[in-house]
């Protein structure tokens, strides 16, 4: 069972927000390497497209860029693969320290994000369907993603980076729960 402690202020004020323990389970560190992939795809279009800004309007001698950034446009292609570096190395680790997940009795709770974070619990009563899906690179890593859905879009969650057979046991394990639970309450 998911628990929020509270703590009081110890000159006697009132108390502060409830404090939300981390989820018990990290998702599989492969994550790592699909997360690195998928910037890794991204960011080299990014410089593709980069250099061939660069190229064309060095080239063309265009009128159309500002006074400050003709003599400099090849500077972009170094500064977007600068950029892409720092993600392809830097967010994966990251993202993996912080994404995690646990389900407990009544509850799914996800921490995900990197710059932002969202704790989301998931009352398992409410669960309509949960699906299981895998992209490509998930499917060459061996990893699945499950999405919880709920009636609210709010209360909906996914848990990315789960090694398949995990993903897949916990996908039943949710819709035989969020099902007998529903019957229960009717």
């Amino acid at each position: 069972m998911t628990s929020v402690r509270r703590s009081h202020q110890k000159d006697g004020g009132g108390p502060h927000p409830p404090r939300l323990r981390p989820p018990e389970h990290r998702v599989s560190a492969r994550a790592i390497a699909h997360w690195a992939i998928e910037y890794l795809l991204l960011w080299g279009l990014a410089f593709g497209l980069a250099l061939g800004v660069a190229a064309w309007v060095g080239d063309s001698g265009w009128d159309g860029t500002p006074g400050w950034m003709s003599g400099r446009i090849g500077w972009l292609p170094y500064i977007v693969g600068a950029a892409g570096l720092l993600m392809v190395t830097v967010a994966p680790v990251w993202r993996y320290r912080v994404h995690r997940w646990e389900v407990s009795a009544d509850v799914v709770y996800t921490r995900t994000g990197w710059f932002s974070r969202e704790w989301l619990l998931v009352p398992v009563g409410r669960i309509q369907t949960v699906d299981t899906e895998q992209g490509w690179i998930e499917r060459m890593l061996g990893l699945a993603t499950i999405e919880i859905n709920t009636a609210s879009h709010a209360g909906s969650s996914e848990v990315s980076g789960l090694p398949v057979g995990v993903a897949t046991r916990l996908a039943e394990d949710l819709a035989h729960r969020a099902h007998d639970l529903r019957d229960d309450a009717t």
